[in-house]
């Protein structure tokens, strides 16, 4: 008998009610079982349910607008997830949204009240990226993402936090301070779209843009249990998604291996968002036009499924590890062709390896001057045999363009395995990171450490599993699939092949329906 969602939810939390639990969660199985039944309530509806009861005239934008605004401000003291609030403007398009609906106009966002990474361009509203002195540059023009979600009716009510240059697994700076995760405030939400995570998982809003190098969509979707979609490379434009002050945005950056995607509470509101982000930029020369493969299937079982919870390069904790076997064996028992291993697998330290290069190069390009000198400096003075992934890391934060050459040849290499593979499989599912959500640390970045069931693993590496899907510009879609003995939400990602997008998105979709997805946390219920 397959399980439903109500008895996926209630084991997870009866793993959770036989320990103690983190200060941001009160209840034991029976909250969180209650939890569940108000997940229909108005603040954690679906952009789905939302829309359709815009569309019926059940509720009007202006009163979702002002639940949202209300809901903000009672509770993000706590977390500090809104950082930039543009309510008055959003209270008017409201009004207009509503008077759209009444002559009967429709559009697939109408009246819905959302927010946005702070890293994306939205007029008039400050773009900093966490750099202190940018606050008050212009900011003119809508990122292309931006503009499209307003062009289909959304309502933009601010901004959500993120850390300095988008370069941290949490999300702090020293303009608009730290953001907390909202299953347990001692922890972080992640990074680099932290804000946009708790935002969601705190129901202020149903739906969410971010963006995705090194796990920054997924990363974030796992540590608050919510749903993320990092999209095929090159799918999804990213002007006007730049650092403050970039001088123009009449011509579009495409920054290697980075992407924008949409963030929710439930698969199917991915892919309504991917639908009306996704498509070439007006720029574009080539004036190409985008083509999404459907889905492969339609039937949970009849996907092939590899499944990988083990890498050469770090430990992967237990609780990780066994929710995402256990989600396995429910796959298998019902009917899901599902493996643990293949030939045609790449080597998943090359993988590893190179990834962390090419993310160190793109990462360092944006650094200020003085940073970036530095950098060379601690390189140079690196052992000749110093071999380890934190040693690569630096050398390739400077690397000459030869060298870049060499490590995008491996890549392109690595991408036509992964081809090769997704003729055997339709999906991969692997972890998102070792660990669920861990406590705030702000020290210096390269002293700090991550513990893996008692084994030390530097901070950086922390982001191996997410090379996967970048490296091979993949797509990968995050989504909760059960809790550690904490009670803190742990998820996977669904790796698919290029453009094939819906696959990835239908297959979190039928999971959910089957076994259930996000669940409201305690602290937030009401």
């Amino acid at each position: 008998m397959n399980e439903t969602r109500r008895d996926f939810i209630l084991a997870a939390a009866s793993t959770v009610a036989a320990t103690s639990l983190p200060r941001a969660i009160a209840g034991t199985a029976d909250a969180v079982a209650r939890n569940d039944k108000g997940a229909k309530t108005m603040d954690y509806r679906s952009a789905r349910e939302l829309i359709g009861l815009l569309q019926s005239r059940q509720v009007s934008a202006i009163e979702l607008t002002d639940r949202a605004i209300a809901r903000i401000d009672a509770h993000d003291g706590k977390l500090n997830a809104v950082v930039v609030r543009d309510f008055a403007r959003a209270r008017a398009a409201a009004t207009e949204a509503d008077k759209a609906l009444a002559r009967g106009e429709r559009a697939p966002l109408l009246g819905l009240p959302m927010t946005v990474k702070e890293c994306a361009n939205v007029a008039g509203l400050p773009t900093t990226w966490g750099i202190p002195g940018t606050e008050k540059l212009p900011v003119h023009e809508d990122a292309v993402t931006v503009a499209r979600l307003k062009a289909a009716g959304a309502i933009v009510l601010g901004k959500t936090n993120l850390p300095l240059m988008l370069a941290d697994m949490q999300s702090y700076n020293a303009i608009y301070g730290t953001t907390s995760n909202p299953w347990d405030f001692s922890r972080t939400p992640g990074g680099s779209s932290g804000g946009a995570a708790a935002a969601l998982a705190a129901g202020y809003v149903a739906l969410e843009l971010g963006t995705d190098l090194g796990g920054s969509l997924r990363i974030p979707a796992h540590f608050c249990g919510i749903f993320a979609h990092k999209p095929t490379h090159g799918i999804v434009p990213g002007r006007g998604i730049a650092p403050p002050g970039t001088p123009s945005l009449a011509i579009p950056i495409q920054v290697p291996l980075a992407v924008a995607g949409p963030m929710a509470r439930s698969a199917g509101d991915l892919a309504l968002a991917l639908d009306i982000i996704a498509g070439p930029d007006a720029t574009d020369a080539l004036g190409y036009k985008l083509v999404l493969s459907p889905p492969r299937h339609t039937e949970l079982r009849d996907f092939r499924v590899l499944v990988l919870d083990q890498h050469p390069l770090l430990p992967t904790s237990g609780s990780v590890r066994a929710a995402l076997d256990a989600l396995a064996d429910r796959l298998g028992k019902h009917g899901v062709t599902v493996a643990r291993t293949s030939p045609l697998l790449p080597d998943l330290a090359r993988i590893g390896r190179t990834f962390v290069q090419m993310l160190s190069a793109v990462m360092a390009a944006e650094s200020p001057d003085d940073v970036y000198a530095g950098l060379k400096s601690r390189a140079a003075a690196l052992p000749a045999e110093a071999d380890s992934i934190a040693a690569a890391r630096l050398r390739a934060a400077t690397m000459s363009y030869r060298d870049w050459v060499k490590s995008d040849r491996l890549r392109i290499g690595i991408t036509d395995r992964w081809q090769l593979l997704f003729r055997d499989f339709d999906v991969v599912l692997c972890p998102v990171t070792p660990t669920p959500a861990f406590a705030h640390d702000h020290s210096e970045m390269a002293a700090r450490r991550i513990l893996v069931d008692g084994t030390e693993i530097p901070y950086g590496e922390q982001v191996m599993w997410n090379g996967n899907a970048t490296l091979a510009g993949l797509p990968s879609t995050a989504m909760p699939i059960g809790f550690s003995s904490e009670g803190l939400p742990i998820g996977m990602q669904i790796v698919g092949p290029a453009m094939e997008d819906r696959t990835t998105i239908a297959f979190a979709e039928l999971v959910e329906r089957e076994y259930g997805g996000f669940v409201p946390p305690p602290a937030f219920k009401s």
